[in-house]
């Protein structure tokens, strides 16, 4: 029988319209997943936010991509390659080096924690001050990374790309207007953390404990304020002044126990970055520098017996830059790191009691704050042989003579151990510690400049190009590793 097909498709449309019009109230809920949420919670993203951005900084466990242990280790000469020397102990790296830590930082992190404050504000689907007050202090360490290492970076237009007008070419910064970002917001992020507020979950940095939130968020804008100190004295003056002032409302570090640091597990994949590489994957590429073992055994420091393994009673590290040939004619004498450094559940620190009594000690020294930069100098020390399990002993400075800012960063320089990027950064602030002359027989790029900067990504230049040029341009020097960076002095 032959069907009429106008009819056929009226009947049809007929239909569909009467099911339809059962169907419409519940529609959105029959399609539902209850078992995937479309919206993703502040604790959910909060520890993989936390966990990406913390381990890219302590290292990150890919090959040409080690930030930490490839990169700021090595030029700060913590450390030195005994083999692959052109894998950053020769000042060379590789695109996916900036590349990768670029967009991990900006992906993982910053855009994951612009998530979580969103979720958690007054207009938010979830109002939590706590969540947003943490949200603000972790985006603002993640910025400062991100523009310590590079300079001019994305800031105010940056991850907004799915918001109610996206932005996928952001502006960039000046590293002056961004530093004054991050001050705005730590405070602001004091003002939202309440002890007496919201409870928080998936919070593996501090367990939920808000007090030592806000004590992370203070000591962080005082970090911030006096790196900035020489290009923009009365600011932060005032600043340094306000926190240290009110001790009851701008609560900071008082013990190792405040410490921002994370703290690992003993099974993968939240095991500490550094057991990844030289554990799991058996890495055993890197040796202690002769520049850090001179310094430690110069001042017969304790702490070297904690870092670093004797040989035959003898502490030996390999000079930097040295080729493959000659690196490894040191593999059996050359010291290395303790296993207490690639343990599975070792933390990965972001900031310390130790360094912030360097800052303070600092900021004293340089009349930016009253007190005694002395006093602060002694209990930086004695907080970093406390996180070593080591007390100090009584005379330990006197060797050093009259206090000077040479002999803080110095000493804050050993304390940083570890954290290479913050390590670099002040060397590249202040210019010290010290870094001898190179062996004659090691073979740098970058002219054998120590790297000031980290070169902007290839996607940028493909996809942001105009913002980018005039991103480069803010710096004040070309897109390569020898442009000094805003806060220089």
């Amino acid at each position: 029988m032959k069907i009429n097909n106008k009819i056929f498709l009226s009947a049809l449309a007929g239909i569909m319209l009467v099911f339809a019009n059962s169907c419409t109230d519940d529609f959105e809920e029959l399609n539902t997943d209850p078992n995937n949420p479309t919206k993703i919670g502040a604790q959910y993203l909060l520890p993989y936010a936390i966990e990406q951005s913390v381990d890219r900084y302590w290292g990150g466990s890919t090959r040409f991509e080690r930030l930490n242990l490839d990169g700021a280790m090595l030029w700060i000469q913590y450390l030195a390659r005994n083999i692959y020397s052109n894998e950053g102990d020769s000042y060379g790296i590789t695109p996916a080096f900036y590349n990768n830590t670029w967009e991990s930082l900006y992906n993982d992190g910053l855009t994951n924690f612009q998530r979580i404050e969103t979720l958690s504000t007054t207009e938010g689907i979830s109002p939590n001050t706590n969540y947003e007050g943490i949200a603000l202090v972790m985006k603002s360490w993640v910025y400062s990374l991100l523009t310590d290492m590079y300079g001019a970076v994305p800031y105010s237009q940056a991850v907004s790309g799915t918001s109610g007008e996206p932005i996928y070419t952001p502006e960039y910064d000046t590293m002056e207007a961004i530093y004054t970002g991050l001050l705005a917001d730590l405070k602001l992020a004091n003002e939202k953390l309440s002890v007496s507020g919201p409870t928080v979950a998936g919070d593996i940095l501090y367990g939920g404990d808000i007090l030592k939130w806000k004590k992370f968020a203070n000591s962080l804008r005082l970090k911030l304020a006096n790196r900035q100190a020489a290009k923009k004295s009365a600011e932060s003056q005032a600043i340094m002044a306000e926190i240290l002032g009110a001790p009851g409302t701008y609560p900071i570090f008082s013990s190792n126990d405040d410490n921002a640091q994370l703290v690992h597990t003993a099974t993968r994949p939240s095991n500490n970055t550094w057991n990844e590489v030289m554990v799991q994957g058996g890495r055993t590429d890197w040796s202690m520098s002769k520049t850090f073992v001179d310094l430690m055994t110069e001042t017969s420091d304790p702490r070297l017996g904690a870092i670093a393994t004797a040989v035959n009673g003898e502490y030996n590290g390999i000079p930097n830059g040295l080729p493959d040939a000659i690196a490894t004619t040191y593999l059996s004498s050359a010291s290395i790191l303790q296993s207490s450094f690639s343990a599975a559940d070792a933390p990965s620190i972001l900031m310390t009691y130790s360094e912030l009594n360097f800052i303070l000690a600092e900021a004293a020294l340089d009349g930016d704050i009253s007190g005694d930069a002395d006093a602060y100098f002694k209990t930086g020390i004695e907080a970093s042989f406390d996180s070593y399990g080591l007390t100090k002993p009584a005379d330990f400075e006197t060797s050093f003579g009259a206090l000077t800012k040479e002999t803080i960063m110095t000493q804050k320089y050993v304390a940083l151990f570890g954290q290479g990027i913050e390590a670099w950064t002040e060397f590249r602030r202040t210019g010290f510690p010290s870094i001898p002359a190179a062996d004659p027989r090691a073979i740098f790029e970058n002219d054998g400049i120590i790297p000031t900067r980290l070169p902007y990504p290839t996607t940028e230049y493909s996809l942001n190009k105009a913002k980018l040029d005039a991103g480069v341009s803010l710096n004040g020097g070309p897109d390569n590793m020898q442009t000094k960076l805003w806060w220089a002095e």
